[in-house]
């Protein structure tokens, strides 16, 4: 096909063909589409149901879009730029949110974009960066509060006893507990399937969580699961009006997830070492799990007793359970290894002097 019959064919045509001796390029015109500006709460309500399951986490992710959509006083875009998320990120903090909830409101807006690009919504993309954030205090309960806490708990509901010792036993999430259903149940070990991270995990039941699965005797139809009679709502204003009753309630920390931060704590300060308390726990990357590394100093002892001994000592009258090649003295070991080869040549049996 010449150049000039293309100039004179039916410019209607879907596409364009151009040859030679070595290539024919075919330009298509039927797919180009037009992008449409959008606003961030219209996406949203796009794409909710297909990025987030039902449930708090969701919720959650609702409120923190809504404050964006309102931020940026409801403005329709084709293209996300890098100075209106900068702009974003400086009102929240002027707004006294913390890096941490920063990074939280972005991950959510930064997994919307992301599906809205991919749609073709959007035709660019800024850069997200993470917000440095502090390491702060875990807390978890001591065993006094637990008892008291669980004491007022008790007095309340049964059920919400039940699941506050099964939480704090097992570590796992107040959503993984609720959801658990009978065939979860198998013999010693209980398995989560509807988690956080979307991935599956077992564990093993202490005998006290045994206990706690078992239903009272009642009349009527057996729930679904062990601890399906009780919702979220309904466990938290239990939780809270016992913590108040006990002397807590001016703790915002005492919050229904401080269950897992008390079984994690325990486990590490029990021994238990960091991988296997990840595989407990089901968190995602070792990281997460990190929080909790400080807790165990009990490998850190030895080095009491090597900063207490005098200089020129060794600890205990021997050597060191941190000691180094790079910093244990060479001279010792060299008078070793010649008074090694003295002893062996004392004990080598003398040649004859006899001709032969």
């Amino acid at each position: 096909m010449t150049i000039d019959a293309i100039q004179e064919g039916d410019p209607s045509e879907h596409f364009s063909m151009f040859s030679s001796q070595n290539a024919k390029i075919k330009y298509s015109y039927n797919k180009i589409r037009e992008v449409k500006s959008h606003r961030v709460g219209e996406l949203f309500s796009a794409y909710r149901d297909i990025l987030w399951d039902d449930g708090r986490h969701k919720y959650n992710v609702s409120s923190f879009i809504g404050e964006i959509d309102e931020i940026l006083l409801g403005d329709r875009f084709s293209a996300f730029d890098q100075s209106t998320l900068d702009n974003l990120i400086g009102t929240l903090r002027q707004r006294g949110n913390s890096n941490a909830t920063i990074n939280r409101k972005m991950a959510a807006l930064s997994k919307l974009l992301r599906k809205a690009y991919k749609m073709g919504d959007i035709h660019s993309l800024p850069e997200f960066r993470r917000q440095k954030e502090r390491a702060g205090r875990i807390r978890f309960l001591e065993r006094d509060e637990e008892a008291r806490l669980f004491a007022a708990i008790r007095i309340r509901s049964e059920d919400a006893y039940r699941l506050s010792v099964f939480l704090v036993d097992s570590g796992c999430r107040l959503g993984e507990a609720l959801g658990l259903i009978w065939n979860d149940i198998q013999e010693h070990r209980v398995s989560f399937w509807i988690t956080k991270s979307g991935r599956s995990r077992t564990i093993p039941m202490t005998e006290r969580v045994k206990e706690v699965i078992k239903l009272p005797p009642s009349e009527g139809r057996r729930p679904k699961g062990p601890f399906t009679k009780l919702s979220q709502a309904q466990f938290r204003a239990i939780w809270n009006d016992a913590k108040a009753e006990v002397g807590l309630g001016a703790d915002d920390q005492v919050v229904p997830h401080i269950l897992r931060h008390t079984c994690a704590s325990r486990l590490v300060q029990g021994g238990i070492d960091i991988r296997r308390v990840q595989m407990w726990l089901g968190h995602q990357t070792l990281s997460m799990t990190m929080r909790y590394a400080h807790l165990a100093t009990n490998d850190l002892d030895g080095c009491v007793v090597v900063l207490e001994t005098p200089r020129g000592e060794s600890p205990s009258g021997g050597s060191s359970p941190f000691a180094s090649p790079l910093t244990t003295p060479s001279a010792p070991v060299a008078a070793k290894k010649g008074e090694a080869a003295t002893a062996k040549a004392a004990k080598a049996p003398r040649k004859s002097s006899k001709a032969k």
